[in-house]
């Protein structure tokens, strides 16, 4: 970082602070890193002048809504919890393609937030986009949801707000260090990375409720039997095809195959495949087998970025 954390938080503080005026900001807080860190430096330029609210797409980890709302109140900071699952699954059906999918949640969630801006009659939105999302916008690697004037939306005219962004400069780990500083808790700042449009970059194929249950799950694992290791990001992917398997009793039956991925990364730019231990794999395969009836293959995923992305869409 250029600056130190204590300048660029006064310095986004203030900047806020001088955008809004008079007026009043949302925040889009998603439990993730990168929006947790802009809620908080937007409560701190505004107070009650700035709402958070949450919006429960059923795509997120298992409890995040509730964790996030019981974190962010011990900080003074009110939550609302929208619950607008059907929304989101409604707008998936039917879609498998990896960038409709994206767009698919993209509309979604500034409509719901649209929604919510006009209810509260706020005219800014708050939400933590960062370097390495402009970056892979604007390269074509994939759209990220929260990339709207590269993409030819403006917020202003299609959704009804402005957009306020005080981390566009920062990479993960400069966003990680302001959260620090900011008095975010380690369990916040030091969280993995989690995408925008949550497990449906994970579910490949069709994000059913059912299929992105088995996923939520799957991620669960790997995050608990990976805990403690110095990875950048580590969780599973369902994967589209239904592999053959056989029962104890040797009947055939087709089921799931879900793909572990763990890799070691500075900004999310590159990234190298983490090497876990044989004995640490064995474990994450026999708790996913265990747990997950349905899952017939345990895949492991070698592949560095580039050639690939660290999430699967």
């Amino acid at each position: 970082m250029a600056l130190s954390c204590k300048a660029f938080i006064c310095e986004q503080v203030e900047a806020i602070r001088e955008a809004v005026g008079d007026g009043c900001a949302i925040s889009a807080l998603s439990g993730g890193v990168d929006s947790a860190v802009a809620t908080v430096l937007g409560h701190k330029a505004l107070g009650k002048k700035m709402e958070a609210i949450f919006i429960d797409d059923g795509l997120m980890r298992q409890d995040e809504p509730s964790e996030v709302r019981d974190a962010f109140a011990k900080m003074g900071i009110a939550v609302q919890v929208l619950n607008r699952k059907r929304r989101f699954f409604d707008a998936l059906a039917g879609k498998t393609d990896p960038e409709e999918k994206r767009r698919a949640f993209r509309d979604t969630f500034y409509r719901v937030f649209a929604e919510a801006v006009l209810k509260s009659r706020a005219q800014f939105l708050i939400q933590g986009t960062i370097k390495a999302d402009i970056i892979e916008t604007r390269k074509g690697v994939k759209t990220q949801h929260n990339i709207l004037e590269q993409i030819g939306i403006d917020p202003q005219s299609g959704y009804g707000y402005q957009v306020i962004e005080p981390l566009k400069t920062l990479f993960k780990p400069g966003v990680r260090e302001v959260g620090k500083a900011a008095g975010l808790p380690a369990a916040f700042h030091q969280r993995m990375p989690f995408p925008g449009p949550g497990l449906a970059t994970r579910c490949m194929g069709e994000a059913t409720p059912k299929r992105i249950a088995i996923v939520r799950k799957a991620c669960k694992i790997v995050e608990e039997e990976t805990k403690g290791l110095k990875a950048f990001q580590c969780f599973a992917v369902l994967l589209a095809d239904r592999p053959t398997g056989v029962t104890k009793t040797g009947r055939r039956r087709d089921g799931d195959a879900l793909a572990v991925r763990c890799v070691d990364s500075e900004n999310a730019i590159s990234a190298e495949p983490t090497r876990l231990s044989w004995q640490r794999l064995m474990k994450i395969r026999d708790r996913i087998l265990a747990e997950i009836p349905t899952a017939t293959k345990v895949l492991y995923d070698l592949t560095p970025k580039p050639p690939s992305t660290i999430e699967y869409i």
